[in-house]
């Protein structure tokens, strides 16, 4: 038998969970229905930072970019990194009421391909069916194991509606030495088999809720960002919406028929695509330059309240160069949400 389960005391939510020898603290968390704050799952974004209060633990590999030495020091914790010991009493930092009451059990699922088509020169769609129904939040994401002899896990945002429950799309980019991207040209076709995880994320669209809501993305990003736009057309729910999308040139925007015929339907709804390089592109009248700056121009000559919803997806320093400018626009932290692509870390 193995040893006895210890017991995880968060507060100041009073939630208690039970984590298993060699279990991380998040994935005890993610097994029972708990949704955490988190973001990687590598120890490498600082999302799941936590203070311990009380406790015997050990942490796993992490970047010091997510916890330095004098946190560590200070009893600041990575709960995706931390193995239990003891009973722990953990402090959260950060913790969202609406996250944790909509919080769905981590499940595993077998799944095959059903097909990878092109959208651009390097991002492709990937379509994927499930054996049983996922239940998920737009903008939420899974893990996806490819078979073989070597291990391959990575994790994407669904592209499809949460009505979609088993038959799931990804927007993913190719990277020339991707170990999982670089096989949707080939190895990956129709009838692979793969294992599917999840799902994670806290960064899925909010209901009721008043005022605008702005969507920022860049490459990859688009995949939970078209989720949300999709689940809250469906929702009925009436707002305004302004979907920002940041490429290099025209050649890397894509489902630009796709937003005319949205825009077409839904008089509230204005996609902004911008170009970073564009400047040679005399027939480009679109925006120019880095999405964080479209968006911040936005924000300045409209008039949109307090009430403003923003989602953003995309690599690392896109959040990094939006973030100080929602802040200055004045958009309240609380309702900025964001799922940040970082590398994998093998």
């Amino acid at each position: 038998m193995g040893a006895p389960a210890n017991v995880v005391r968060l507060h100041p939510v009073g939630i208690e969970f039970e984590v298993e020898e060699n279990e991380t603290v998040l994935d005890a968390a993610f097994r029972q229905g708990i949704a955490l704050p988190h973001g990687c799952k590598e120890g490498q974004c600082s999302a799941c930072k936590c203070v311990l209060a009380q406790g015997d633990v050990e942490l796993k590999k992490y970047s010091t970019f997510a916890l330095n030495e004098m946190e560590r020091g200070q009893d600041y914790i990575l709960l995706c990194r931390t193995l239990a010991y003891s009973d722990l009493d953990v402090e959260l930092l950060n913790y969202d009421e609406e996250v944790l009451s909509k919080s769905i059990p981590v499940k595993e699922f077998a799944a095959a391909i059903t097909g990878v088509s092109s959208l651009t020169h390097d991002i492709r769609r990937l379509e994927i069916a499930l054996d049983q129904p996922l239940k998920f939040w737009a903008g939420q994401y899974v893990d996806i194991t490819l078979p073989g002899a070597e291990t391959i896990t990575r994790s994407f945002s669904m592209a499809n509606s949460p009505s979609e429950t088993k038959a799931l799309a990804f927007i993913i980019k190719k990277y020339p030495n991707g170990r999982f991207s670089s096989k949707l040209d080939g190895e990956l076709v129709a009838g692979t088999e793969v294992r599917i995880k999840g799902p994670y994320g806290t960064c899925f669209r909010r209901e009721n809720r008043n005022g605008a809501m702005i969507l920022v993305g860049g490459g990859s990003g688009m995949s939970p960002l078209w989720s949300i736009l999709h689940d809250h057309i469906g929702s009925g729910e009436s707002r305004p919406v302004y979907f920002f999308y940041g490429a290099r040139t025209r050649s890397d925007l894509f489902y630009l028929d796709e937003f005319e015929e949205i825009a077409a339907g839904n008089p509230e709804f204005t996609f902004i695509p911008v170009l970073s390089h564009a400047s040679d592109d005399n027939a480009w009248e679109g925006e120019k330059g880095f999405v964080h700056e479209a968006v911040g121009a936005h924000l300045r000559r409209s008039a949109l309240g307090e009430d403003v919803d923003v989602y953003a997806c995309g690599p690392s320093p896109m959040i990094e160069a939006l973030t100080p400018v929602l802040q200055i626009n004045g958009i309240d932290s609380d309702r900025i949400f964001f799922d940040r692509f970082t590398p994998a870390s093998n």
